[in-house]
């Protein structure tokens, strides 16, 4: 592909104000000094003062007023390698004798309000935070600031360009997750999680597109339906769990959506009758939970491990446990378990439809599955969501699997911070860390 060249720019004389940036920010520089040791990370202070003197006339009567007073307000800047970089820039007051009025140099194009931190210092450490995935803590450090300085201004800049992008204009399929937040005994730990899949129809990763606290049917209605209804008229996927509440939810806001069951659940169910059968099993031979030597109990992992997967030795083991006639039940839970593995693995979406479809018949209907109650429980669950099961070979990439891809992200990034304190901090950090505020960023 043919692209235009960009012309390289030219060097010019070294000028410290366009190499710092401060010459877009409307600054002039006076004087400047380290702080700190030789041979570690210092403190660069620069003294500045803004080069326009527009502010010097007055707004009301066009006067060239004098001026006042001035102090300094320092602010922290984008650090240079290991070293800090503070502005101490001047501000002077301004007053006109003959409108008894005064007034300030304006500097929101440096630094926004009263804030700690400079504008380029803003980006900086949002960039860190959601590119480098930076803890909040070690940007703090490089600026010389406080955590909360640092915190806060990401996050509140981090939200406002995400609310600028209009994240939810273009979203057609969406997968719906529980996760925990915080690990305690008391309060609300779970939070619903919504991800956007319309980018994996163009081969493009999820994103995360919002997080609501709680978990149950109720919460994700009510976020839904707060979208309005465009928004719910053009989604037409909804990838989830087996939870009922996402089903009733679901078809009570966006009956015209398509319900999809993440393979990985359905797989999660199928293991969890098969260790509940070996469970049964062993108390039924020894009394007692399995032990290392007992043979159930030594073969555990071998049950759950797919054939291709599977070595000589544990194959020679596992023919040697299902020839034992007591253990019946639990080959044929292994059976319906690597049957179900298989139909999703089957290239041919067609095919695999129709065997995971003989499949709920078989574990249904008067065959040999008949007699075992843990697959007939089974059986009973998938025939119930059997339509949203088989919905997955019939819309591909529709796969919740980015939903607990993303996940496991938000858990990476809660260990990085070593826990949150409250559930507004950690949406508005997960939504930096992994939404569409990485495109926005790096476009």
């Amino acid at each position: 592909m043919n692209e235009e060249t960009r012309p390289e720019p030219e060097f010019s004389v070294f000028d410290p104000q366009r190499f710092l940036g401060l010459d877009e920010m409307g600054l002039r520089v006076l004087s400047w000094r380290r702080l700190g040791r030789p041979d570690g990370p210092g403190l660069r202070q620069i003294r500045c003062e803004p080069d326009s003197h527009d502010a010097r006339w007055c707004p009301s009567c066009g006067a060239y007023a004098r001026v006042r007073s001035s102090w300094l307000r320092t602010l922290a800047h984008v650090p240079y390698g290991d070293d800090a970089v503070h502005l101490l820039v001047r501000v002077r007051r301004y007053e006109c004798v003959p409108c008894s009025r005064s007034w300030s140099d304006d500097l929101e194009a440096v630094g926004a309000g009263r804030g700690v931190l400079s504008v380029p210092a803003v980006m900086w450490a949002l960039r860190r935070v959601c590119l480098d995935s930076m803890t909040v803590s070690a940007c703090a450090r490089l600026l010389h600031v406080a955590w909360a300085v640092v915190d806060r201004a990401v996050r509140e800049r981090g939200m406002l360009l995400l609310e600028q992008a209009d994240r939810f204009s273009s979203v057609r399929a969406i997968g719906v997750d529980e996760h925990v937040w915080r690990h305690g005994a008391f309060g609300d730990r779970y939070v619903t999680v919504i991800v956007d899949l319309t980018p994996r129809c163009d081969g493009r990763p999820a994103r995360l597109l919002d997080m609501v606290p709680g978990r149950s049917a109720q919460v994700l209605r009510e976020w839904m339906q707060a979208r309005g209804g465009e928004f719910t008229r053009r989604v037409g996927v909804v990838a989830m769990d087996a939870f009922a509440g996402w089903k009733q939810a679901v078809e009570s806001v966006v009956p015209h959506a398509v319900e999809v069951i993440d393979p990985f659940h359905v797989v999660q169910l199928a293991a969890a009758r098969v260790t509940k059968v070996r469970c049964r099993l062993q108390r039924d031979a020894t009394g007692r939970r399995g032990v290392k030597g007992d043979r159930l109990y030594d073969c555990r992992r071998a049950l759950l491990t797919s054939d291709e997967y599977l070595g000589a030795r544990g194959r020679a083991r596992l023919m040697a446990l299902f020839a034992i006639q007591a253990n019946r039940d639990l080959m044929l839970a292994h059976d319906a378990y690597q049957r179900v593995i298989h139909a999703y693995r089957c290239d041919d979406r067609r095919r695999g439809e129709r065997m995971m479809r003989e499949l709920i018949d078989d574990l249904t209907g008067p065959g040999r599955y008949k007699g075992c109650r843990e697959l007939a429980s089974l059986g009973r669950v998938l025939k119930r969501r059997m339509r949203d099961i088989l919905a997955l070979f019939r819309h591909p990439r529709s796969s919740n699997g980015p939903t607990e891809a993303i996940n496991g992200r938000l858990e990476t990034l809660r260990g990085n911070a070593m826990g949150f304190a409250n559930t507004t901090s950690y949406i508005q950090r997960c939504l930096i860390h992994s939404s569409q505020l990485k495109d926005i960023l790096t476009h």
